[in-house]
């Protein structure tokens, strides 16, 4: 069984690029506001909201494993 994520975005920090939804757009949407929310916080790990979370320009979406916390997306320095 492969490892599952908790994503979150920061909507205090989304400036609306899209980005997120055109790497995984099964993963996330706009809101009226043009604000981000993953569509399902908890994910099986996949390439394209990795993807989704290295695009964003202000770093706003935020990837932990499931259970443990330990994150993925930005990784520890």
């Amino acid at each position: 069984m492969g490892d599952r994520w908790h994503v979150e975005v920061d909507r205090s920090v989304c400036i609306g690029s899209a980005q997120c939804v055109h790497h995984a757009p099964d993963g996330f949407r706009l809101d009226t506001g043009r604000q981000s929310h993953p569509a399902d916080p908890e994910t099986d790990a996949n390439e394209s909201v990795l993807a989704a979370a290295e695009s964003c320009p202000v770093e706003a979406i935020v990837i932990t494993l499931l259970g443990s916390g330990e994150p993925v997306f930005p990784p520890e320095e």
